[in-house]
C-alpha cells in the first residue's frame, strides 16, 4: 500500500471515529433533553419513587423491551392488552395516568438507555448527596479603604528603603573622600526633618487625609439602618436560582399575597408540600434540606401521613422597612405593574436570597420621579390619563411623561402616616 493510500485510509479511519463519537455524544444529549422534557416531572433516574416509579435499571423489570416501548408510548392503550405487570404497576401508583408520547422507537430506546444507566456522575455542591448543580462562587466586594491603607504602608516601606539606600551611598562616598560620616538618625527623626523641610507637601497630604476621614465617617453615618447586601443563612437552605430560575416557578405561586395585600407573605410549608410530597430529593442538597420541611410538619414521606407534632419554620426576615414607612405590594405589583426584580434584583440568579436594593427614602423618591405610569389596559388610571392628556393639550405640552410623581408619588402622607 502506497504512502498516499495509507494516509488516506488513516484519515478516513480517524474521521469515522470522530463521527461515531460525536453521534454517540449527540444521542446522549438528546436522551437527556428528552428525559427532562417528557419524564422528569414524574420520574427520577434513581430508585426513588416520585409520582411514578424510579427508572434506574428499568430493563430488568420488563422482560420484553417491545412491551416497555409500547407502555411508554401509550400506557392507556397498553393496559387494554391485559398485561399483568402493567396493570399491577398502574394500581400500585394509585391509577396515575401517564400521558402518551409522540416519540419514535429510537427516541424511546434512547430514553430507556439513559434511564437504565442511572444518574450521571456529578460533583455534589453545598452539602447533601444529590449533587448536580454547581453553586456559583460568591463575588468578593472591593473594599477601597483597605486598598488605600495597603498603598500607604507600601509607600512608607518604600520611603524607608530608599532612605536607607541614600544613607548607605552617602556613607560610601564620604569614606572614599575621607570625610567623617554624619551620625545616622532614627527613622522617626528622619520623617520629622523631612516634614519640616516640605511643609507644603505635608499640608496637602494632611488636607487629603482629613477629607478622606470625614468622608468615611459620613458614609458610615449614612449607612446606619441600610442593609443592602444582607443575606442571612436560613434554617432551611432554599435556592431561588433553582426554583425561580432553573424551574421557572412564578414568584406569585409561593408569595401569593403579593397581588392582593400589603405583604408578599412567606409561604407556609403546605405550599412547599405541593411539590415536595413527591420530590423528596433535590439536585443540590439531596434529602438533607427537604427532610427539614418534613420534620417541621411531622410528615412521614414513606406512609405520606402527617403527625400531631408540627412546629413552625423560623425563617429569618431579609427585607425590612421602618415602622413609619408604608409600602403596599399589591399597589405596586397589581396596579403599578412593577416587576419583582425591579426592587428585589435578579432573584432567579440568587442561591441565597439577599437584599438587592438600599430601600432608602431617596431610592424610592428617585423611582417615583423616573417610573412612568402604565396606562395600557389599566382601568385604575383611566380617568387620570384622560385628565393628563387634556391638560397637556391645553398647555400645548408634547411628549410629557406621566410619572408616579404626577399622581402624588412624592407626597409625604403617601408613605408616612
Amino acid at each position: 500500500m502506497s504512502g498516499i493510500h495509507r494516509n488516506l485510509f488513516k484519515g478516513l479511519f480517524i474521521l469515522s471515529a470522530l463521527l461515531l463519537f460525536s453521534n454517540q455524544s449527540i444521542a446522549q444529549i438528546d436522551a437527556a433533553k428528552l428525559f427532562k422534557g417528557n419524564c422528569a416531572s414524574c420520574h427520577r433516574i434513581t430508585d426513588q419513587k416520585l409520582v411514578g416509579p424510579g427508572l434506574y435499571k428499568i430493563r430488568e423489570r420488563w422482560p420484553d423491551e417491545q412491551k416497555l416501548i409500547a407502555w411508554i408510548r401509550n400506557s392507556q392503550e397498553f393496559l387494554k392488552t391485559g398485561d399483568a405487570y402493567a396493570n399491577a404497576l398502574f394500581k400500585e401508583y394509585g391509577g396515575s395516568i401517564m400521558p402518551s408520547f409522540a416519540l419514535s422507537d429510537e427516541e424511546i430506546i434512547a430514553l430507556i438507555d439513559y434511564s437504565h444507566a442511572g444518574p450521571p456522575n456529578v460533583v455534589p455542591t453545598g452539602g447533601g448527596d444529590g449533587g448536580g448543580v454547581v453553586a456559583s462562587a460568591p463575588v468578593a466586594s472591593v473594599n477601597y479603604t483597605y486598598i488605600l491603607i495597603g498603598i500607604g504602608v507600601l509607600l512608607l516601606i518604600l520611603i524607608s528603603v530608599l532612605g536607607s539606600v541614600k544613607t548607605s551611598l552617602e556613607t560610601l562616598v564620604n569614606e572614599r573622600k575621607g570625610v567623617e560620616p554624619k551620625p545616622s538618625l532614627p527613622f522617626g527623626q528622619q520623617i520629622s526633618n523631612w516634614a519640616s523641610n516640605n511643609k507644603k507637601i505635608v499640608a496637602i497630604l494632611g488636607l487629603f487625609i482629613t477629607v478622606w476621614v470625614l468622608k468615611q465617617g459620613w458614609d458610615g453615618l449614612m449607612g446606619i439602618g441600610i442593609y443592602q447586601g444582607y443575606a442571612p443563612e436560613q434554617p432551611i437552605k432554599f435556592s431561588h436560582k433553582l426554583h425561580a430560575g432553573d424551574n421557572q416557578i412564578s414568584c406569585v405561586y409561593c408569595h401569593s399575597g403579593v397581588e392582593k395585600s400589603k405583604h408578599a407573605n412567606i409561604p407556609s410549608a403546605n405550599v412547599c408540600m405541593n411539590c415536595h410530597m413527591y420530590i423528596q430529593e433535590g439536585p443540590q442538597y439531596g434529602k438533607e434540606e427537604i427532610s427539614k420541611i418534613y420534620a417541621a410538619l411531622d410528615y412521614d414521606p414513606e406512609a405520606r401521613t402527617y403527625g400531631p407534632n408540627q412546629k413552625p419554620i423560623k425563617w429569618i426576615r431579609v427585607h425590612s422597612l421602618p415602622d413609619h414607612a408604608y409600602f403596599n405590594h399589591s399597589q405596586h405589583v397589581a396596579v403599578g405593574k412593577i416587576e419583582c426584580t425591579t426592587c428585589h434584583g435578579p432573584v432567579q440568579e440568587m442561591e441565597v436570597l439577599g437584599q438587592h436594593s438600599p430601600l432608602t427614602m431617596g431610592w424610592c423618591i428617585d423611582c417615583h420621579r423616573e417610573t412612568e405610569v402604565d396606562f395600557n389596559g389599566n382601568a385604575y388610571y383611566e380617568e387620570l390619563h384622560k385628565q393628563f392628556v387634556e391638560e397637556n393639550k391645553k398647555n400645548k405640552v408634547k411628549d410629557a411623561k406621566f410619572t408616579v410623581e404626577k399622581i402624588g408619588g412624592l407626597e409625604c402622607s403617601k408613605c408616612h402616616y
